[in-house]
């Protein structure tokens, strides 16, 4: 399963760079997240502990997951490696781009699927990957794009 989510976002790249992580901030600036917590922190990174609801209509689904987060700020990215949760086992990667007037962000989620015999690529690339990793990942990147620009322009 790989699920790809860009955005452009009219903000320099280090302040796109520097609110993507700050994980602990977002609950307070995503109105999915419920909440964003470290577990262990590192130079580059930590463990990280997130949820979130992934809305349909009226009703809220929550999810919930634990990743190694690394940042390489000379690559301009940030990696996840998901360890626990249904997810265990994803990659993520968010890449930013300067572009003249803003940032191109980039996530990439590339996985196979849960330990769930017979059903797990079908599960991945029918269900989890379109509807719950592009569901919340497309609004993180909306919302990191509204706080960005609503304060900047």
């Amino acid at each position: 399963m790989r699920a790809v989510d860009r955005a452009v976002i009219r903000a320099p790249r280090d302040r796109v760079f520097a609110t993507s992580i700050e994980v602990e901030r977002w609950p307070a600036l995503l109105p999915h997240y419920r909440w964003v917590r470290m577990r262990e922190r590192h130079t580059s990174g930590g463990i990280v502990e997130m949820a979130a609801w992934r809305p349909f209509g009226p009703f809220r689904y929550p999810t919930w997951w634990v990743s190694e987060m690394t940042i390489d700020p000379d690559r301009w990215e940030i990696r996840y490696r998901h360890i626990e949760g249904i997810t265990r086992g994803m990659d993520v990667v968010w890449r930013l781009q300067s572009l003249p007037g803003g940032t191109t962000i980039e996530l990439v989620h590339d996985w196979d699927g849960p330990d769930w015999p017979l059903i797990r690529r079908p599960a991945a690339e029918w269900i989890i990957g379109p509807v719950f990793v592009h569901g919340i990942a497309s609004r993180t990147l909306a919302g990191i794009q509204r706080h960005l620009e609503d304060q900047h322009g």
